[in-house]
């Protein structure tokens, strides 16, 4: 499985779409990044999801207003599925791979992305996330707080990981226990606030 995961992503994540495998779907917006949208001050900002799935942040933030808030994910099946919910939306939501995207964003949402990488992509990600900000922007979500799967998504870490991970790539790098988690995730996350990119 994990052999898939890092030499055919787009196969990997799409056949788990075909089969419905999608525990990491809450149906909602995560509560978190609800609040993130809500205390932001700029609907016109540039956003960006990456790995959005089925979106459910996205669909919020577009119907709270929010212009330029675009999704990018690497399974056709989810893409496809997020556009015939939000045919109005369509030219916001990218079939792509994320470490091939180019684009300036003032906010980049963080959902179960990460995680679901396989664990040798990690420094290309925290890489890119600092390529694709703007000066004054901000990586902002959840990662995992424990260790989880060594074999299969989602791959998990600790905080000492997290800040010797995007150190390299943040002047500012803030992580702390997230309080406002579902309850079948509650003490296993962590917030991060990404900012100040180094390039």
């Amino acid at each position: 499985m994990i052999e898939e995961l890092e030499e055919q992503p787009q196969n990997f994540w799409n056949a788990r779409y075909e089969r419905g495998e999608t525990g990491w779907d809450i149906g909602y917006p995560s509560p978190y990044l609800k609040q993130i949208l809500d205390s932001y001050s700029n609907r016109e900002a540039q956003i960006l999801i990456p790995g959005a799935g089925n979106a459910w942040e996205a669909r919020y933030a577009w119907e709270n207003g929010y212009a330029n808030l675009y999704v990018i994910d690497i399974a056709p099946l989810a893409v496809e599925s997020l556009k015939r919910a939000c045919p109005e939306h369509q030219h916001r939501i990218l079939l792509g791979d994320f470490f091939a995207h180019t684009g300036t964003y003032d906010l980049i949402l963080e959902q179960t992305f990460f995680c679901a990488l396989h664990p040798n992509l990690r420094v290309h990600y925290a890489r890119k996330m600092a390529e694709l900000l703007s000066p004054k922007g901000s990586v902002e979500g959840l990662l995992f707080a424990t260790a989880m799967n060594s074999d299969r998504p989602p791959f998990g870490g600790n905080e000492a990981e997290y800040k010797a991970l995007f150190s390299n790539h943040f002047r500012s790098v803030e992580i702390r226990p997230c309080d406002n988690s579902i309850p079948a995730r509650a003490q296993n996350e962590l917030s991060i606030k990404l900012s100040e990119p180094i390039r």
